[in-house]
């Protein structure tokens, strides 16, 4: 007997001739080297249909081009290469693609006084376009952080020098009594909120980069917040958290502006988006601010 020939719909013409800007799968799980991590992440990747004429597009060869991505480091380079291989592998029918792979990065930080450490994991989202031979590379991070606000550190603060009044007027102060005051809740009468926070990074980077500043940027933007939250902690480092804070008061406003002067000095970018979110231990919703440079808004 024969072998039939198994039938390829896709290569059939379309009923209905129509471009179409994107087709292709989301969510594809597959491991992605970085760091000298395996992670596991998922990944969106289609292209585009220019020839309206053809009924679809060879789903199957995406998904087998995406071995690549499992061997080798995450790298512009490499992300480029595979782009290609998606145009390659639909001659004739594509002009552009994308790609998109979520994952997260563990990174092991270190306690801000005692010898511990613990990991953290920072969602990351890589995104790459290629287009008329033009080539576009994207990072997306999250950061989380803690918050403290300023109004309700001033209010706190108000409330404790009334305390003081109500406590010692017309009373002669003796050292150890107000050492003692101030080491108890009667003299702490309150305390300022605060909340876990979080940057979400957007940037756009240069063509000529050879790698993925995924560290970096949690690096500099860590430092320009100055209060990232922790992992592994003795009570050491605990109130070497409650003192950063304290001496680290700020509004989402100001951490937006933090974020943009640090990401404006990052080597490497060429436009960015930056939202911060301050869930609020106050309200029952969440404050937040934007800032942008050298990128579209809608």
């Amino acid at each position: 007997m024969n072998a039939l020939t198994l039938p390829d719909i896709a290569s059939q013409a379309s009923r209905q001739p129509l471009p179409l800007e994107w087709v292709g799968m989301c969510g594809i799980a597959l491991p992605v080297l970085f760091d000298g991590q395996r992670l596991a992440a998922n990944a969106d990747v289609g292209v585009s249909l220019d020839d309206g004429e053809a009924r679809g597009i060879h789903m199957s060869r995406l998904y087998l081009a995406l071995a690549t991505l499992e061997s080798e480091t995450l790298s512009p380079a490499l992300l480029r290469r595979t782009l290609q291989s998606f145009l390659d592998s639909h001659e004739g029918l594509s002009n552009s693609t994308h790609l998109k792979i979520h994952t997260e990065l563990l990174l092991k930080r270190p306690a801000l006084v005692s010898l511990l450490a613990g990991w953290k994991a920072y969602p990351v989202s890589i995104e790459a376009r290629l287009k008329n031979a033009m080539f576009h590379v994207e990072l997306k991070i999250d950061v989380p952080y803690s918050s403290t606000c300023p109004c309700s550190a001033a209010l706190s603060r108000q409330l404790i020098q009334q305390q003081f009044v109500d406590d010692f007027t017309n009373k002669p102060l003796q050292h150890a009594e107000v050492l003692a005051w101030l080491g108890s809740t009667k003299g702490i009468v309150a305390t300022p909120h605060s909340q876990r926070s979080v940057a979400q990074l957007c940037v756009r980077l240069d063509d000529y980069l050879d790698e993925l500043p995924l560290i970096a940027l949690i690096n500099d933007a860590e430092a320009a917040l100055g209060t990232a939250v922790q992992t592994a902690v003795k009570r050491a480092d605990e109130q070497a958290f409650a003192l950063a804070n304290g001496q680290n008061l700020m509004f989402c406003e100001d951490a937006a502006r933090r974020l943009n002067q640090a990401l404006k000095r990052s080597p490497g970018i060429n436009g960015f988006r930056v939202r911060v979110i301050h869930a609020e231990s106050l309200h029952a919703h969440d404050a937040v601010a934007e800032s942008h440079c050298n990128w579209e808004v809608a």
